[in-house]
């Protein structure tokens, strides 16, 4: 439930900057105002959830924001985790030297969402995203259609869902059955299966 406002204040560990801080160096100096406003309208709306839950109690305010938020909350985990895990092929993660930005980009996925692709903006475009994050969202389709010759064997073509994704609750747990943890060792590393956890998730089946 609060694990994206606090990504979004300290990032991920082993990572420095804040997305509410002006000048965190996440952002070019003349992004500061731009940053100042958003921090600001958070601010506001915080203090505005503090003041109905006074006015209509906090129960009612669980039901009016907070269960809308925890569906939100879960979607966009679902759909995070899903552009980065879950392939049928191993996908490398990179670190130290043999990281760079074009590598990084290079191992999200694209996913197919049916129906809901417009409703959250075409994300499901996420390798163009990643390579290209200027890019506003109207334009993602026909960017990552123009950059598939480019890319040749690097672009991971979706599978293509109905018009719900369905398709990919089957890609999550798959992923949540065989990637566990990555090796502390080595720059070029890829998901491995712990035995025991795979061992009590069988004997519940």
């Amino acid at each position: 439930m609060l694990a994206y406002p606090f990504y979004l204040w300290g990032r991920s560990p082993g990572k420095t900057g804040s997305h509410f801080h002006p000048d965190s160096d996440l952002f070019m100096p003349n992004e500061r105002k731009d940053v100042t406003t958003s921090t600001a309208c958070w601010t506001a709306m915080v203090g505005l959830l503090v003041g109905l839950s006074f006015v209509m109690g906090p129960v009612q305010l669980l039901k009016l924001y907070g269960i809308p938020y925890w569906i939100f909350v879960t979607w966009l985990d679902f759909v995070t985790y899903l552009h980065h895990h879950g392939h049928d092929e191993k996908l490398p993660w990179y670190r130290g030297k043999e990281w760079s930005y074009l590598r990084g980009g290079l191992t999200t996925l694209d996913r197919d969402y049916g129906w809901i692709n417009n409703i959250h903006h075409d994300i499901g475009t996420h390798v163009i995203h990643h390579l290209f994050p200027q890019i506003p969202h109207y334009h993602l389709v026909e960017a990552t259609e123009a950059a598939k010759p480019v890319l040749g064997q690097y672009y991971r073509e979706p599978k293509k869902s109905g018009p719900l994704p369905f398709h990919l609750i089957g890609a999550l747990i798959k992923s949540l059955k065989k990637d566990h943890y990555v090796s502390d060792t080595d720059d070029v590393v890829y998901y491995q299966t712990d035995p025991q956890l795979s061992c009590s998730s069988g004997s519940k089946n």
